[in-house]
């Protein structure tokens, strides 16, 4: 495997796309640590132990690398894209002229893909919406200190933040093309890569400092389960087909046999991703319907 690794960067054309690939995901890392503007560092510190808490931000804060919990400009991750792709699947079948447009081929798939940005952008906008008023009226029940600065929870500012979340969430849309089009691989797929496994160093150290044992014991239950998913991925039902024998001009073509592979798992993670977005939602709206001066006890 190593010795395949290596000689990838032999080959020039090769090089220059693995490099260029790693150069976005630095891109995308770098954008996931940035926080955005008039954010109170000390107290969204002191929020983060709090936010990781709910099940449903945590898992889209894992798919954003750890950028939700920073308050950074790729707090969304690729979230919002994702869920415009199956949205637009699932619409294909309900509106008509979506489905012409999948049957023209290449020029339809191109307009279906530019309606897949538009969804995403106003995604983006419902998203960092609800977030910016969960983080603030969840600060304050939490801990009773607010994650925005003194006196910047203001309209201006608040349109500043969902403005800056929006676009970060099309930069990232945009390297994810930019991987599929010049680097390797499916860009989506690499950028939820990459997010994930940017935890595992924090995850890991954190489960050593406990126990020694613990760290081995997890570390053999992810290999095991990496070996498992890679099974099932590879797993496919072979279903035989025949073919008879032609006569083509004055040539009689012998009959043969093949199969067709159908895979295990055909849906992959897309089921998963999706159920996450839907559970997303309830989440965010009673955030946003909850006053900013309450608090629990």
């Amino acid at each position: 495997m190593l010795k395949a690794f290596v000689n990838a960067f032999k080959i020039p054309d090769l090089r220059k796309k693995i490099l260029f690939t790693i150069g976005i995901i630095a891109v995308f890392r770098l954008g996931s640590a940035i926080p955005a503007p008039n954010i109170n560092l000390s107290a969204l510190k002191a929020l983060q132990g709090q936010v990781r808490s709910l099940s449903a931000l945590t898992f889209i804060d894992l798919f954003s690398g750890g950028a939700l919990t920073r308050f950074a400009v790729f707090s969304l991750g690729i979230m919002p894209y994702i869920t415009s792709s199956i949205i637009m699947q699932l619409l294909t079948v309900v509106i008509p002229k979506l489905q012409q447009w999948q049957d023209q081929g290449e020029q339809g798939t191109k307009k279906i893909n530019q309606w897949t940005r538009y969804v995403t952008v106003v995604l983006a906008l419902l998203q960092s919406t609800g977030l910016v008023f969960l983080f603030h009226s969840g600060a304050q029940q939490l801990n009773g200190v607010d994650v925005f600065r003194p006196g910047t929870f203001t309209a201006p500012n608040i349109a500043l933040i969902v403005l800056i979340m929006t676009a970060g969430t099309a930069t990232i849309m945009w390297m994810g093309e930019l991987i599929t089009q010049r680097g390797i691989g499916n860009g989506m797929s690499v950028m939820i890569f990459a997010s994930v496994i940017s935890r595992l160093p924090t995850e890991g150290r954190a489960i050593l400092l406990q126990s020694n044992a613990k760290f081995v014991v997890v570390l053999l239950i992810g290999l095991a389960l990496v070996v498992a998913v890679v099974f099932v991925e590879q797993g496919q039902r072979r279903i035989p087909v025949q073919y008879a024998k032609r006569v083509v001009g004055r040539r009689m073509t012998t009959g043969g046999s093949t199969y067709i592979p159908l895979k295990v798992n055909q849906a992959g993670v897309i089921p998963i991703i999706f159920a996450s977005s839907v559970l997303y939602f309830p989440t965010l709206l009673p955030a946003c319907t909850t006053p900013t001066g309450s608090r629990t006890s």
